[in-house]
């Protein structure tokens, strides 16, 4: 590409005090432009949502405008239909754990407690995920304390119940919002993986 001459424009009072110091007379001064490709987004951080129930599916939503790659995880067809985004349909969703590149965000919701237990110690015991959460309350995260110590799992990174701070508002769009918040402020956050 031609490269554009310097620009010359003409200083305002103030400006020509400024410039004064460095001897420019006039009350002009040039002004050189250039074209400099803006860097590229970072890498979006893959969320997996583990359930496509309502709470799933409106998190999806949340967080499709975010800077996040979210997905879906169901072992049930007919819920996973009803979604909209990426989504991915398995029986053994603890292997999307496995798959999951390191500094991925974990969401479990899915409609079976003891599948919730298993696909959450695989990414706790991972130890290389930006963030773990599960829907619940304290006492399922007790009860999932127990079940982390018998297989040799911290408990501890675990946020459980996710989005706590919410009001007690049942309806999944507002669980949704806040779980969505403490997620995006957990990614963002400098040193965020559980290492």
């Amino acid at each position: 590409p031609k490269k554009k001459p310097p620009a010359d424009f003409r200083l305002s009072p103030v400006g020509r005090e400024i410039f004064k110091k460095d001897g420019c007379c006039g009350g002009r001064a040039p002004l050189a432009r250039a074209r400099h490709p803006a860097p590229p987004p970072p890498p979006a951080t893959p969320v997996l949502i583990f359930g496509a129930g309502h709470v799933g599916r409106a998190l999806a939503a949340a967080l499709a405008p975010l800077p996040v790659a979210a997905r879906l995880i169901d072992s049930r067809d007919e819920e996973l239909t009803r979604a909209t985004g990426p989504t991915t349909l398995t029986a053994i969703p603890e292997a999307e754990v496995r798959a999951a590149p390191p500094g991925a965000a974990y969401v479990v919701m899915t409609h079976d407690h003891a599948l919730d237990f298993l696909i959450a110690a695989e990414a706790l015991s991972r130890r290389d995920a930006a963030w773990v959460g599960m829907i619940g309350s304290r006492s399922k995260r007790a009860s999932f304390a127990r079940h982390a110590a018998r297989a040799g799992v911290d408990p501890a990174p675990l946020v459980c119940p996710i989005a706590a701070t919410a009001p007690r508002d049942k309806r999944p769009e507002v669980i949704a919002a806040f779980a969505a918040a403490e997620i995006m402020a957990a990614l963002l956050t400098p040193a965020r993986a559980l290492a």
